[in-house]
C-alpha cells in the first residue's frame, strides 16, 4: 500500500515555506557603488585619492575626534562631537586645546580607544621617528592639520594639543584626521601593508574584503558606538569605475545600485530606465588654480582676470545638463563669507580681449601654459571635457594650453608639493586643475590665501602672498567671535576674487544616481557624505 501523496505534500510544503521565510528574513542587505576612482582610496586610516575618497574608505571604517554632521540635507552640516566629547581652548594660552574623549569606545579589534590611541596616530602621521609613522598617511593628511604644534596625554580620557600659533578655526581642521587601531598593527606585524587589508578603527563599517582596483567589501558595525549611524545595510560593495559612461551602463545593466557623477547626455536615458538623480547644494569649486610665482605667466593680474571674463560658465553648465552652478568666486555669493568683491566674474569677451591688449599677447602671439589636469575621479566632474571647453575659450584670447593629463592620486602629489616644485615649476607647469571643499572657513579660504601655508607647509599651490589677506587672516585666527569672524573672512574672500587668485569655474552638484532597490540615501549640502544612510 502506498502513503498518500497528498498528506507527505503537505508537510514538505510547509516545511519549504519556513526555509524560504528563515532564508528571506536573514538574507544580506547589499549595495554596490560604482565610485568614479580608478582604484579603492588607502584603508590604513586616511584615504589618498583627495576629499572624496572619505566617504567611502574614511569616514566608513575611522572617526575624528572632531565630527562634521552629513546626515543632513535640508541645510549645511556642522561640527559635531566624534571621538571627542567636547574640546575647548585653554583660556590663559589659547593655542593649548582639551579634548575629552568618549569612554567606552572599542575598535573594530576589539581593543580600547583612549588617550594613548590617540597620541600613537598623532605620531603615525607627525613624528617621523616613531615606529608606527607611515609616509603614505602622513603626506595625505599633514598639509591638512598645518596647526599642530605638539600635543600629549593628559589622563586616558583627555588629550591636549597645542597650535603653533592661535587659531580659532583649528577644530574644522580635525574631521580629516583619523584613528586607527594601534594593537591591530601590532598585531599584523608593524606593516601598514598589511593593515591595509585587515584595518581596524571605530567606524561604523568594517572592511570585510580589499581587491585593488576592482572592489571593497564594507559590512556593518553592529557595535558601533553612535547606535543613531548604525548603517542600514549589512554590506556595502565599493566598485571604481572611473569612466562615466561605463559607470552608467553598470547600472543600466544591474552590475550595481548607484552611482556617483553619471555622464550628464546620458541623464535622460537613466531617467526614463526608472533610476532617480539625486544632488544638492555643495559647497565644493571647480577652479584653476594659477601660480604666483617668480616666471609664470599668471603673476600678471590683468591675464588672470581675462581668463576669468573669457568663459561662459552658462555654457559649461549646459555641457553638464544642469549638473553644475556658474561660480562667481571660491564661495557662492549667499554665503556669509562672500563680502563685496569689485571684480565680477561674467563672460566678456570684448573685456578679456581688452586686458589682453594691455600685455604682449595676443591671438597672433599666444601666451603659452601648461596646466595640469586629472583623467578624472571623485570632485572632477567631467574633466576632460570641461578642460577643452576652457582650452577652446582661452584661445579665443590669446592664451594657448597645453595640458599634462594624469591619474588623480599623481595630481594631488603634485598639488602637495606646490607650484615652486621641480615636479611642477621644472616641468612647465604653472596651473592645476583640482576641486576644492569650501564648507568652513579654513577649507574655502584660508588655506588657500594665508602666507604661512605656501606649500609644503600647505596647500597654498601657487604661493599668493598679500600682506592686507594675511592680516585678515591672522585677526580671523585669533578671535573667537563668530560675528568677528564671518567678517574678517568676507574681507578674505573679497580680496581673493579682487586679485583673481583663480579661475573659479562652476560649483558642483555632486550628483549620485540610484537604482529603484535603493530606497534611502540622504545627501548632505557637503563634500563628506555619510554611507549608512544608504538604505533598502
Amino acid at each position: 500500500m502506498f502513503p498518500d501523496i497528498r498528506k507527505l505534500a503537505r508537510p514538505l510544503l510547509a516545511l519549504t515555506l519556513t526555509a524560504s521565510l528563515t532564508s528571506g528574513l536573514n538574507a544580506e542587505t547589499v549595495v554596490r557603488y560604482g565610485i568614479s576612482m580608478a582604484d579603492i582610496p588607502l584603508t590604513t586610516g586616511q584615504p589618498d585619492r583627495g576629499a572624496g575618497a572619505y566617504q567611502f574608505t574614511g569616514h566608513t571604517i575611522y572617526d575624528p575626534l572632531v565630527a562634521w554632521e552629513a546626515n543632513i540635507g535640508n541645510r549645511p552640516g556642522k561640527l559635531m562631537a566624534g571621538l571627542a566629547t567636547e574640546w575647548k581652548v585653554d583660556p590663559k594660552d589659547n593655542k593649548i586645546w582639551r579634548f575629552t574623549l568618549r569612554k567606552g569606545v572599542k575598535f573594530h579589534d576589539g581593543s580600547e580607544f583612549n588617550a594613548d590611541a590617540v597620541t600613537w596616530n598623532l605620531d603615525k602621521v607627525l613624528n617621523d621617528k616613531s615606529p608606527q609613522f607611515d609616509a603614505k598617511q602622513s603626506a595625505q593628511v599633514r598639509p591638512r592639520i598645518p596647526s599642530i604644534g605638539s600635543y600629549k596625554k593628559i589622563d586616558a580620557s583627555t588629550v591636549e594639543i597645542t597650535t603653533k600659533d592661535v587659531d580659532a578655526l583649528f577644530p574644522y581642521q580635525l574631521p580629516w584626521l583619523l584613528f586607527s587601531s594601534p594593537a591591530q598593527w601590532e598585531k599584523v606585524g608593524r606593516d601598514w601593508n598589511k593593515f591595509a587589508s585587515q584595518p581596524a578603527g571605530t567606524g561604523p563599517f568594517k572592511l570585510d574584503k580589499l581587491v585593488p582596483r576592482e572592489r571593497a567589501d564594507l559590512v556593518k558595525n553592529a557595535a558601533y558606538w553612535d547606535k543613531s549611524r548604525i548603517a542600514k545595510i549589512d554590506r556595502l560593495v565599493l566598485m571604481p569605475i572611473p569612466d562615466a559612461v561605463t559607470r552608467a551602463n553598470a547600472l543600466l545593466n544591474g552590475q550595481v545600485d548607484m552611482i556617483e557623477t553619471p555622464p550628464p547626455d546620458m541623464l535622460p536615458q537613466l531617467k526614463t530606465s526608472g533610476f532617480k538623480l539625486v544632488q544638492n547644494v555643495t559647497p565644493h569649486v571647480w577652479p584653476y588654480h594659477f601660480s604666483t610665482q617668480p616666471g609664470s605667466p599668471w603673476t600678471d593680474i590683468r591675464i588672470r582676470k581675462a581668463a576669468n571674463l573669457a568663459i561662459d560658465r552658462d555654457a559649461i553648465v549646459k555641457l553638464m545638463n544642469g549638473l553644475a552652478v556658474p561660480a562667481k568666486g571660491q564661495l557662492d555669493p549667499s554665503n556669509p563669507w562672500f563680502g563685496k568683491p569689485t571684480f565680477d566674474l561674467r563672460y566678456d569677451l570684448p573685456a578679456a580681449r581688452a586686458l589682453m591688449a594691455q600685455t604682449p599677447y595676443s591671438r597672433a602671439n599666444p601666451l603659452k601654459a601648461k596646466v595640469i589636469i586629472a583623467q578624472g575621479g571623485t570632485g572632477q566632474m567631467l574633466s576632460l571635457p570641461m578642460n577643452e571647453y576652457i582650452q577652446q575659450s582661452l584661445a579665443e584670447i590669446g592664451i594657448q594650453l597645453e595640458f599634462e593629463v594624469v591619474e588623480l592620486e599623481n595630481l594631488y602629489l603634485h598639488w602637495r608639493s606646490g607650484a615652486k616644485a621641480d615636479m611642477n615649476a621644472g616641468k612647465g607647469i604653472t596651473a592645476i586643475n583640482l576641486g576644492y571643499v569650501t564648507a568652513d572657513p579654513f577649507y574655502a579660504l584660508t588655506r588657500f590665501a594665508y602666507g604661512k601655508y605656501v606649500a609644503p607647509n600647505g596647500v597654498n599651490w601657487g604661493g599668493y602672498a598679500n600682506p592686507k589677506v594675511d592680516d585678515l587672516i591672522d585677526k580671523t585666527r585669533a578671535s573667537f567671535d563668530t560675528k568677528v569672524q564671518d567678517k574678517l573672512l568676507a574681507g578674505v574672500h573679497q580680496q581673493m576674487v579682487d586679485d583673481a587668485l583663480m579661475l573659479w569655474v562652476v560649483h558642483d552638484t555632486n550628483p549620485h544616481v540610484l537604482s529603484p532597490k535603493v530606497k534611502q540615501f540622504v545627501q548632505a549640502q557637503h563634500w563628506f557624505q555619510d554611507l549608512t544612510t544608504i538604505g533598502l
